[in-house]
């Protein structure tokens, strides 16, 4: 087996996030990056049923975003990195999300690891 680490950078989304009144008011722009550590058989094969696809994950994240607010970055991140590791061979999820326009002087974010057992 070998270690590959899968990326999907900087995925731009617009959701409810925040617990501050103008947070709730309107969505806001959020941006998410996931990296996923896998373990494949090396050298993969050239066929994307032999890898983890992140097409799931990319739709996945945005119809959770669509179905609710979240109050907390934390919980955000949480929750992607749950949709991450569904795939048995990601053994590592780390997720990032940043609101970069919340503030006028600074972007704010948050970033978990989850792994298995």
């Amino acid at each position: 087996m070998a270690e590959y680490l899968i990326r999907l950078e900087a995925l731009e989304l617009v959701m409810g996030l925040g617990i501050h009144p103008e947070e709730r008011a309107a969505p806001q722009r959020v941006l998410v990056t996931v990296e996923m550590r896998c373990a494949y058989p090396a050298p993969v094969e050239d066929r994307i049923d032999a890898v983890v696809d992140y097409d799931f994950l990319r739709e996945s994240i945005r119809k959770l975003v669509a179905e609710r607010h979240f109050d907390l970055q934390e919980a955000l991140c949480d929750e992607i990195a749950a949709l991450a590791l569904r795939d048995p061979r990601v053994t590592e999820a780390r997720v990032r999300s940043l609101k970069p326009d919340f503030y006028p002087d600074a972007r704010v974010g948050c970033e978990v690891v989850r792994g298995r057992g």
